[in-house]
């Protein structure tokens, strides 16, 4: 067995020098779920806390007690222990883009932005926007903190929840894919016509423009155009402000942690985000192996309750204690086969710290059963 770090929840989130927390990792393995409780967990011990949340899937508002959630930080109607605060957000991926755009604009070339419909499909739909409008809103937040810092409607520490894709680090790569398609060849060949005089129009622009016509329709294209030569005056607004937000994930007060389950498939691709940021170089606080299969540690074996099992059975076929037997010695394979996996994990990262956390027997529904899985996340295994 090789030594492993152990994962110092209380540690990270009681620092006040760790201003945000990003957790990331394959869909399905409770990101969510992780981001909310330790969002609970540190405004009970005292910090303000905005936890944001970019999965579509609504659970947090639910576990939170809050109707709904959208755009505006919504106060969580925590214990009198509290010691701190939390507000819980959910990305509107489209209204973030949107006020950019009346932020940046005048009044007029923001109408013309968002009334024109190749905005309202790219702001919509447009593979990467969901990620590149949550690293917006992470820099508005991260602005607005430090504008209030000090004052009652401050925070210390954001937690965000990464989107729920194949690969969650689209987060980290979606400004520059946005500002690649802005950037490019493409958009600036829609936007020459627009850009000078009538010469720069070559034979060669105009019979791409024409056969683009010709498969998109003269619509779709004068659309194309009026938006690109809209847009372009706060193209730049744009990647500064992602270059900046990219900037600060890389900071000491930034601390990623990736979630993953006790699965062969969620534990390769934390090895690729764990791989990843360190390549970023982004700071990774740890591992959080969620919804770990347990037993006691003082029951039979799998080989001894499979034993037992196969006496009673040829005793009496129908022996309830049989089936009970194997039923258990099944939950023992389960728990060393997780356990292995983990050691490979630890075996390939031997710097991740890393904390395991079981599984409970139900949903976590309401903000008790957070407070569970916050108790659980500060006093989990190191998965020795």
């Amino acid at each position: 067995m090789s030594a492993r770090l152990h994962l110092d929840v209380d540690a990270l989130i009681d620092d006040p020098a760790t201003g945000i927390i990003v957790c990331c990792g394959a869909g399905g393995v409770g990101k969510t779920t992780t981001s909310a409780a330790l969002a609970v967990r540190a405004a009970m011990r005292g910090r303000k806390v905005v936890v944001l949340t970019i999965d579509p899937a609504r659970r947090l508002a639910q576990s939170m007690g809050i109707e709904q959630l959208d755009n505006t930080p919504r106060p969580v109607p925590l214990s009198d222990e509290a010691a701190g605060s939390l507000d819980a957000m959910m990305l509107d991926m489209k209204r973030t883009f949107d006020d950019v755009v009346t932020s940046q604009a005048s009044p007029e070339k923001a109408r013309q932005i968002l009334e024109n419909p190749f905005y309202i499909a790219l702001s919509s739909s447009f593979a990467g926007t969901q990620e590149y409008m949550a690293m917006e809103k992470l820099g508005q937040i991260h602005r607005q903190a430090q504008e209030r810092a000090g004052q009652p409607d401050g925070y210390d520490l954001i937690v965000v929840d990464t989107p729920p894709s194949r690969s969650a680090l689209d987060f980290l790569d979606a400004p520059e894919r946005l500002s690649s398609f802005l950037d490019g060849r493409f958009i600036r060949l829609l936007l020459a016509p627009a850009r000078g005089p009538a010469r720069l129009m070559t034979v060669g622009v105009g019979v791409v423009t024409g056969a683009l016509t010709k498969v998109l329709g003269a619509q779709v294209l004068k659309d194309m155009q009026m938006f690109v030569a809209a847009f372009d005056t706060l193209f730049g607004g744009f990647r500064q402000r992602a270059q900046k937000t990219f900037e600060l994930l890389q900071t000491d007060g930034t601390a990623f942690l990736v979630v993953a389950a006790p699965e062969n498939d969620a534990l390769r691709e934390a090895a690729y985000f764990v791989e990843r940021l360190r390549d970023d170089d982004m700071p990774l606080a740890g591992l959080v192996v969620n919804r770990a299969s347990t037993t006691s540690g003082k029951e039979l074996s799998a080989e001894e309750a499979t034993a037992a099992a196969d006496r009673l059975t040829r005793e009496d076929p129908a022996s309830v204690t049989g089936a009970l037997l194997r039923v258990h010695a099944d939950r023992a394979r389960m728990v060393a086969r997780e356990a292995q996996l983990c050691e490979r994990f630890a075996s390939a990262h031997p710097r991740v710290p890393t904390v395991v956390v079981p599984a409970l027997a139900g949903d976590v529904h309401d903000l008790d059963g957070l407070r569970r899985i916050g108790d659980l996340l500060a006093d989990g295994e190191d998965a020795s």
